[in-house]
């Protein structure tokens, strides 16, 4: 099974955000050496909590000191922003690595009211047009041009190229996943938010509605899920963590693995990406390092 790497850009205490965001891109160039498929980025706004308000950014400067690793955002909110500046900011994302840009988009703010108007006026307009915002980035993000009569007719996403980045659909309900099927685009399913609820109904309906895509002939299906591996496990310690809730993967690698295998199985997906949000950034990283060894993922590269 393909593990790939969600980052929240999480500002550990006692820490600078500058700091985080740091620590951001040296984890992105060490996933790339252990294996992982893909390094994901987040986008959050107005939080004291998370550095990563700017995942295009970040994915720039991860794309442009690595060579393997596909990059992208878990992800954009769509209603946030408008689509045509998503669609030039990732083209020319896919110039600095061609092949390798994946563009990970929501349904919804993924903040306050307020923080949505501020970054978006029509915020709430926004949010009652996904489906025809997705439909104009979809186009422009593939290098298409509008069809006559079309208000945007004539409006072409630069600069153009032979490749383009691959559109992913994020969500944690059945509402995302039928939107995923429905554009016929690969969906993850986010198992930290949901604590796991509805993981089952919503893939077994985005397989079951799936509209094939030139580009995705077949359903794509991912889970994204919180994990952590360590060395030493002390009872404390999981008491702790089992009091966070249930969902969250803690233990020894090879438990974590055992867990993470039987999830990928469960749900029949191929690819998992874990979000391991601890205040040690070298605890972050010796735990992407363990399961990369359980899961021999530098044999897969």
């Amino acid at each position: 099974m393909r593990l790939s790497v969600l980052d929240q850009s999480v500002v550990e205490e006692g820490r600078s955000p500058g700091a985080s965001i740091r620590d951001t891109l040296e984890l992105a160039r060490l996933c790339e050496m252990l294996g992982y498929s893909r390094y994901w980025l987040s986008e959050h706004h107005n939080s004291e909590a998370v550095a990563g308000t700017a995942p295009e950014i970040l994915i720039a400067a991860i794309a442009a000191t690595t060579e393997r690793i596909r990059v992208g955002s878990a992800g954009v909110m769509l209603p946030n922003h408008s689509p045509l500046k998503v669609a030039e900011q990732f083209r020319v994302l896919e110039a600095i690595a061609p092949g390798r840009i994946d563009l990970g988009i929501g349904r919804a703010h993924g903040c306050d009211k307020t923080t949505a108007i501020a970054l978006n006026p029509q915020a709430e307009a926004a949010l009652n047009s996904f489906q025809e915002q997705a439909t104009d980035l979809i186009a422009w993000v593939s290098g298409r041009e509008m069809p006559e009569g079309h208000p945007h007719h004539g409006i072409i996403a630069q600069p153009r190229g032979p490749s383009a980045p691959e559109i992913w659909l994020l969500g944690s309900t059945d509402k995302g996943a039928r939107a995923a099927a429905a554009f016929g685009l690969p969906f993850c399913f986010a198992h930290f938010i949901s604590g796991g609820r509805g993981v089952e109904e919503a893939l077994v309906a985005y397989r079951e509605t799936y509209q094939p895509s030139e580009r995705h002939p077949s359903p794509y299906a991912t889970l994204c899920v919180w994990a952590l591996a360590v060395e030493v496990v002390s009872d404390l310690e999981r008491s702790q963590i089992a009091r966070l809730g249930d969902h969250l993967l803690y233990g020894a690698p090879e438990d974590v693995g055992a867990l993470l295998r039987s999830l990928g199985s469960a749900h029949h997906v191929d690819e998992i990406a874990v979000l391991t949000t601890v205040s040690d950034p070298k605890a972050r990283k010796r735990s992407y390092a363990l399961l990369a060894n359980e899961f021999e993922l530098s044999r897969l590269r």
